[in-house]
Formats: structure tokens, C-alpha cells, sequence
């Protein structure tokens, strides 16, 4: 066993290297300065819940998404073809009642790590988002001033379904990343997950 696992990892280091290395990636929003393991993060159920979670939706009464909520995307794919679980993001995301949504990723700010989106409803408790980052700088960079150099926008999609209890969402999500010119340098296909922030959540909990 000991042997099999050496013999595959050198593929698992030219994947992370693979997405560390790419310039364009995630323009404003992306990976942040370490991969972060889906086992540190330890949601709770907390008893008091927003009522933006029972609102009455455009397509009867459900689950709804407006509210704040802690996303983790999980790459299961990098140009289409498949790769180990990945998480390339860590976020804080706002769900505006206008359809609207703005995102807060884990990455230096200087760098850029918002995002902007806006949302339908595509079924009971279920909606579809079209999300850009916009224009940013690279990420990873070895400037001197910590800034890199300009990177094309950043397009992202999701479509989640939010749990019956209002407090949980779990979807999927597609990538592509272009440079300057409109050229696309890199694509991720994957699964995310989101947990509602509420009046009670602590800072441990979003670790």
C-alpha cells in the first residue's frame, strides 16, 4: 500500500502545482493562499433562524437563499478531465431578496476577492446564479509590491438547492477564468456547499 501511494504522488503535486501556477484562474474571487480541507470546517444548526429563510419564493413557499452563507467549492474537475477533490474557494456570500448577490473569497484583497452575481429561482427551494469576478491582478504573485500583474475576468455559475431546514445548500458549480484578451486559460467543474450565517454564528465555527 505504502508503495502504491508513493507511486501516485507525484501526480497529486503536478495537480496542486497545476493550479497554483495558473496566472488567470480565479481573477477576483478563487483559491486561497492555502487549500482548505473540507474536515476543518464544522458547521452548527443553530436554533434561530432569519425569517428570510421561510419567505414565500416566486415559485411557491420553500427554502429561500436570501440571507449571508459560508460557501466552500470543491474542484472535481480542471479542463475537463477529472482531478481529487479540491477546494479552491472559502467565501462569504450575500443573497440579496433583489436577485442580486455579492461574494467575499479567501485571497489577499490586494489581489482583488469580491465578486458580483445575480440570481433566479429555478424551483421550490432551488435557484441557478450567474456570478462574474471581474478583472483582478495574479495570484499567486512574486512582485515587489505584492500586486500582480492584470488577469481577465472570472465566470462562474452555480445552481443550489437549499435544505429543508433552511439553514444548509448544496449544488454545483462551473468555473472558466480568461485573460485580458478573452482567452480562456483555465476551467473547474465541481460541488459546493453552504452553511447560513445567522445572528449566533461564531468566528470559530467558520474555520
Amino acid at each position: 500500500m505504502r508503495s502504491k501511494n508513493w507511486r501516485s504522488a507525484p501526480a497529486f503535486v503536478a495537480l496542486v502545482l497545476a493550479i497554483a501556477s495558473v496566472p488567470a484562474a480565479f481573477a477576483q474571487c478563487g483559491m486561497p493562499t492555502r487549500l482548505i480541507k473540507p474536515s476543518a470546517f464544522h458547521p452548527a444548526v443553530h436554533g434561530a433562524v432569519p425569517r428570510a429563510s421561510t419567505l414565500n419564493n416566486d415559485l411557491g413557499v420553500g427554502q429561500s437563499i436570501v440571507g449571508m452563507w459560508h460557501v466552500l467549492f470543491t474542484a472535481q474537475t480542471m479542463n475537463g478531465s477529472p482531478i481529487p477533490d479540491t477546494v479552491i474557494d472559502n467565501a462569504l456570500s450575500v443573497w440579496h431578496n433583489d436577485h442580486t448577490e455579492i461574494m467575499n473569497s479567501v485571497r489577499p484583497p490586494q489581489d482583488g476577492n469580491f465578486c458580483l452575481g445575480v440570481w433566479q429561482q429555478t424551483g421550490k427551494s432551488s435557484f441557478y446564479l450567474n456570478h462574474f469576478a471581474w478583472y483582478g491582478n495574479q495570484f499567486p504573485n512574486d512582485t515587489n509590491n505584492g500586486i500582480g500583474d492584470p488577469v481577465g475576468p472570472t465566470h462562474f455559475t452555480e445552481t443550489v438547492t437549499v435544505a429543508p431546514d433552511g439553514n444548509h445548500f448544496t449544488g454545483t458549480f462551473t468555473l472558466t477564468a480568461y485573460d485580458t484578451q478573452g482567452h480562456v486559460t483555465i476551467s473547474f467543474t465541481g460541488a459546493l456547499s453552504g452553511t447560513r450565517i445567522t445572528t449566533t454564528t461564531t468566528t470559530e465555527e467558520l474555520f
